[in-house]
Parts: structure tokens; C-alpha cells; sequence
């Protein structure tokens, strides 16, 4: 029988999949438990059922090119409709496209507003400096809008490895010093904005706050990081213990980092591994956000444990079950996608009166 509908074949099989993705979800556990296979235990904790599951059934393990011009096209396209598929309940904020300035030229981006923020958050997405925009990122930035009561700018930085780096460090920058001399614009003082990313994005923001800071500011109001790589030389332990098997393997890092980095850099590099500066005293204060099953999980606390050393206030928070890029996946993990959107809500401190007064 044909089915006669209005939607283009890939938003049909977008809804198709998004329904058994929630069909899968709704199975009793003993159910879900045989269709994932045997409880998974690394590192002395478990793999959460849910996400085994969902990796499992949904085969994001499929052979992928090493060569970057196919590669990375083909991953793009992949990261679209998992995130589609992923997105869950989109929240409801007021939504308008707009443009900042980034390095080489004006950047897409776009605004979530959920009404009376006293504060922006300027956002990059994830996906290895190569994967990722402004609509894989699109569910989890409303919810942050929605639940964390702030206004966030994502920025469509340029990608690699058309661009490589310092491309999209140089473009998270100077679209951040762009939305704080406009930050009337966008409802607030300028004191009054933050930074934040995901993955790569976290990356770009942990540089942003480093660079802004050895320039002499502006400093960001708070860095919200979210399983950030901060050492790009491969030297954590949970880059072996979780190199394969776990949603972000080995052979992904070499993909994304290989597109980004060029063979002659010094990956130890202060001003291409944030964890090697020299100091991090003086940067805003930072909510750090961890997966237990995930690779970049150890360079990201130890960053976190770096900067309390060096005198800034943080709030880490690991989820120990999950793996790399769970924020992408609320259909699954929607619980934790609020968790991390309240932890940001109440890092963001209150706006002085005198702030209040001059916005």
C-alpha cells in the first residue's frame, strides 16, 4: 500500500526513526538489557543500559572514510540526522537568526530567548572542529534558553578542514568580542556574557576565555564546558581506556584532529592544548560537564582540577554512565540535558543593581 504524504523522504524516515528510537526506550528493562548484550563495566563503572542500547541498535559504529574531503561530508550529513533524530522535545523559546562578526568575515547565528534574561550566553557546538552547525545543536540550546533563564547566541563557526586552525579560534573570539560591544543589542551589559561549547565547542571556549584574558579582557561572565578536549596531545589515560566502542573512538579523534591541526604543530602548544598555559588564575569562573565512557573524560577534570588549583571557583559534574555527546541525544538522556541547563543557571550569579541600572 502507498502511503501518500507532503514531507520529503528523509523528514519520513526521520519520523520513523524517531519513534523507534522512543519505542526502544519504552521497553521493560529485562528487554533492553537482551537487546544490548551483556552489562558493559570499564573502569569500575557501568555503562548506562540506555546509551548501550541505543549504540547498539542503532549501528553508529558504520565504516567511515579516512579521507577528508569524503570523510568529512559524509560525517556532517550523519551528525544532521542523528541529531534529528535525538533532539526530543524541542523547548519552546523565541528563536531569530542573526549574524556576528567572526574572523575573515560575518557568521551565522542564532538567538534563543526565553524572555526577561539578564544575561547571554554565546555558544559553540560541537563536532571536531570538522561536523556540527547551528540546527545539530538546536534542541540543547533552547533547553539551555528555557531551563537555565538565558539568552544564547550559537555561532556557526567556520569549519575544518576547509579552515583549520586557528580558524574557529580566532572565529569563537572575536564573535564573542562582537556580541559584547553589542550586548545592548541583545538585552544585557556587556559585563553580563558568558561562553560556553560542547565537545569542540568547549575547546573554543576554554581558548576564547585564555586568549580574551592575556589580552586584558573583557572577561566572560562564567565558561560552561562540556566534555572539553583540553590536551591535544593524546595523553590521558581515558584516551586508551575508552578507544573503541564507546560512541567517540580513536579512530574519530585521529579523523577530527588530523582535518584540524596540521602534521608540523606542536600539539603542546599553550595556545593549542589550554591546558598547558602557564596560568589559568584570573579566568571566569567555569561549570565543567564530564561523561564517565567518554575518551576526552580525564583531560576535561583534570582541566577542572587545574583551574581550582589556580584559585577559580568550579562546579564539576561527571555523568558516570554516559558516554561523548549525550547532550546531542534528549530523546534519551533529557534528564541530564536539564541537569546540566539548572547547573548553569545557578553558576550565573545575580545582576548587581548598578549593572541593572546602566542596561
Amino acid at each position: 500500500m502507498t502511503v501518500e504524504t507532503s514531507l520529503p523522504p528523509e523528514r519520513v524516515g526521520t519520523r520513523i526513526a524517531v519513534a523507534a528510537v522512543r519505542g526502544l526506550l519504552r521497553l521493560p528493562r529485562g528487554v533492553k538489557r537482551a537487546l544490548a548484550g551483556p552489562v558493559i563495566v570499564r573502569d569500575g563503572r557501568e555503562l548506562d543500559l540506555d546509551a548501550q542500547l541505543i549504540v547498539r541498535v542503532t549501528g553508529l559504529f558504520s565504516r567511515r572514510s579516512t579521507d577528508p574531503a569524503v570523510g568529512s561530508a559524509r560525517r556532517r550529513a550523519q551528525a544532521r540526522r542523528m541529531s534529528a533524530i535525538g533532539a526530543g522535545y524541542r523547548a519552546v523559546v523565541d528563536v531569530t537568526e542573526a549574524t556576528v562578526a567572526g574572523a575573515a568575515g560575518p557568521l551565522a547565528a542564532r538567538v534563543y530567548d526565553p524572555g526577561h534574561a539578564d544575561a547571554v550566553l554565546v555558544y559553540f557546538h560541537g563536532g571536531g572542529w570538522v561536523i556540527g552547525d547551528l540546527d545539530t545543536h538546536d534542541g540543547f540550546c533552547r533547553t539551555l534558553a528555557r531551563r537555565g533563564g538565558i539568552r544564547v547566541v550559537a555561532v556557526d563557526y567556520r569549519l575544518a578542514p576547509e579552515h583549520p586552525f586557528p580558524a574557529a579560534v580566532e572565529d569563537a573570539e572575536s564573535a564573542f568580542r562582537d556580541i559584547v560591544a553589542r550586548a545592548g543589542e541583545f538585552g544585557v551589559a556587556p559585563e553580563r556574557v558568558a561562553v560556553g561549547g560542547d565537545s569542540a565547542g568547549g575547546y573554543l571556549a576554554t581558548m576564547l576565555c585564555q586568549r580574551v584574558l592575556a589580552d586584558g579582557g573583557p572577561n566572560p561572565l562564567l565558561q560552561l564546558l562540556i566534555y572539553p578536549p583540553t590536551e591535544l596531545t593524546g595523553k590521558s589515560e581515558s584516551r586508551a581506556t575508552f578507544a573503541e566502542g564507546f560512541a567517540l573512538t580513536r579512530h574519530d579523534i585521529d579523523f577530527y584532529d588530523n582535518c584540524f591541526l596540521a602534521p608540523e604543530i606542536d600539539r603542546a602548544r599553550p595556545d593549542v592544548s589550554p591546558f598547558y598555559a602557564d596560568s589559568t588564575a584570573g579566568l571566569p569562573p567555569a561549570v565543567v560537564v564530564t561523561a564517565g565512557f567518554d575518551p576526552l573524560r580525564d583531560e576535561g577534570e583534570a582541566y577542572a582540577e587545574r583551574l581550582r588549583a589556580d584559585g577559580v571557583p568550579v562546579v564539576l559534574r561527571r555523568f558516570d554512565g554516559y558516554m561523548h555527546a549525550f547532550v546531542n541525544n534528549a530523546l534519551a538522556f533529557g534528564a541530564a540535558v536539564e541537569e546540566i541547563a539548572g547547573l548553569l543557571a545557578d553558576a550565573v550569579p545575580a545582576e548587581s543593581r548598578d549593572t541593572a541600572a546602566e542596561s
